[in-house]
């Protein structure tokens, strides 16, 4: 059977109050709000992209959870799999921005969500696997025990149904610490088709040292990575590497003015899926990190662009005059 869907995923969505740049959290009068959370930030972008896309989760029933999910909807992504919880909360997170010499804040108020409490029998595990990928991050495992098996799950599923796994890494030092995510994290790599896992977290979690294209060659090279069929490694400012096929792929980032730092990672993976999506790998990084700078660019956690857009800023990434 045709699968419903080109992507779906599986995932909690939080929701994030900001300080503008330059005001500390212990002071600030007003907090922008925004939804948001890997999986969901992925899924909206590429249905913006007119994938079709589903995100599974658990949602509270109550105004915050309709919050979350009118984003969600307005970007085009399908909702029908969303457990909506009588009980039980969203998980907030504070965010203080700031300019160098010191890094942005983010204080967690996420305990006890009702993501935390996410079982198997609550999955509509029909739609989640009637797609031609699953995307699934590191970030769902460490939320709770139920989450762990739930995810666990999802892979083996998956695996049996022959859908195609994306695995992000997607390290949180606040969810857990270094040996135990490293341990949790290596077999639901081994079972991907499609590896993210950036150079930080390469090092941390996998021992991997070195500049980063050494790094990427070590993470490709281990029989953590064996059963992959590209291993894609973000490298902050100076772009992405991707390793597929044997061969070593590089892209520059997309110079842009920084706005908030936050979801461009997502933004990434989301323009890999893409061009994956479409059999071509290459123009799937060259998209992820343009898609990169536009999250850059951008106040919230999920980006708004149109197909049109993306083509148009691609091809004048490439020298080509846009008339």
């Amino acid at each position: 059977m045709t699968p419903i869907f080109d992507v779906t995923t599986l995932g909690e969505v939080m929701l994030r109050l900001s300080t503008p740049i330059g005001t500390r959290l212990e002071t600030a009068a007003r907090l922008d709000m925004h939804p948001g959370g890997a999986e969901a930030n992925l899924a909206a972008l590429l249905a913006r992209l007119r994938r079709r896309t589903a995100w599974l989760g658990a949602l509270p029933d109550n105004a915050l959870g309709r919050l979350a999910a009118g984003s969600l909807r307005a970007a085009g992504v399908d909702l029908q799999g969303v457990h909506w919880s009588p009980e039980g909360r969203m998980g907030t997170y504070y965010v203080e921005f700031s300019t160098p010499p010191r890094p942005i804040q983010v204080v967690y108020d996420r305990a006890h969500s009702c993501m935390t409490a996410y079982t198997s029998s609550q999955v509509d595990w029909g739609r989640l696997l009637s797609t031609r990928l699953l995307h699934l991050t590191g970030i769902t495992p460490a939320l709770s025990p139920s989450c762990h098996a739930v995810t666990a799950e999802a892979i083996q599923r998956a695996r049996q149904a022959g859908v195609t796994i994306s695995f992000d890494a997607n390290y949180r030092q606040k969810l857990w610490d270094v040996e135990t995510a490293a341990a949790t994290l290596a077999p639901m790599l081994r079972q991907a088709d499609i590896v993210f896992c950036g150079q930080g977290d390469a090092q941390r979690l996998f021992g991997c040292t070195g500049d980063a294209p050494a790094a990427l060659r070590q993470l490709a090279e281990q029989p953590l990575t064996a059963g992959a069929q590209a291993v894609i490694m973000s490298i902050g400012s100076a772009g992405a590497l991707a390793w597929h096929k044997g061969e070593m792929l590089r892209v520059d980032a997309v110079p842009t003015v920084i706005v908030d730092r936050l979801g461009a990672g997502d933004a990434l993976a989301a323009g890999v899926l893409h061009g994956w999506l479409d059999g071509d790998l290459a123009h799937g990084l060259r998209t992820g990190v343009l898609l990169a700078a536009l999250a850059l660019a951008q106040h919230g956690d999920m980006v708004v662009t149109t197909p049109e857009e993306v083509a148009a800023l691609l091809g004048a990434a490439a020298g080509i005059i846009v008339r």
